[in-house]
């Protein structure tokens, strides 16, 4: 069953999603996650600072049946406009490979376990960064401070 409040289209800018309230209400959720989990805090951009863009990708979560459940905002950084050796020296992303979920998988089963699944909502890697990163106020939700 769609729900009155979840849009079927996904935006393709952020002025078409700005129209749709049940988009504006994704993208302030992302942007409660980002202050709850203390991401970033707002200061005025140092003169020799390179900043970096962020952009928001938006898309729809469907259950099973192929039906809209929730609108997704996510906030993201512009990490194609920097350059190795220049904006950053180490590149490094988590991610699991599929022999280790298979594994995983297949032991699972071996063993009659019961296996859950969740969708998770919101995900951060906190971590130390030794240097400062520099990045744009959210496209439009820019703070005047």
């Amino acid at each position: 069953m769609f729900n009155s409040f979840v849009s079927k289209i996904e935006p393709k800018t952020v002025n078409t999603a700005l129209d749709h309230d049940d988009w504006v209400q994704a993208m302030q959720d992302e942007l409660h996650e980002f202050e709850r989990n203390r991401v970033w805090r707002l200061i005025p951009t140092p003169k020799d600072a390179y900043v970096v863009g962020l952009r928001w990708v938006f898309r729809n979560k469907m259950d099973k049946e192929g039906n809209v459940i929730r609108n997704k905002a996510r906030l993201v950084v512009k990490g194609y406009c920097q350059e190795e050796g220049i904006d950053y020296e180490v590149t490094f992303a988590l991610i699991a490979r599929l022999e280790s979920i298979l594994i995983f998988l297949g032991y699972v089963a071996h063993k009659n376990f019961k296996f859950f699944q969740k969708d998770m909502k919101c995900a951060f890697l906190n971590g130390e960064q030794e240097e400062t990163v520099y990045v744009e106020q959210p496209p439009g939700f820019v703070n005047e401070k």
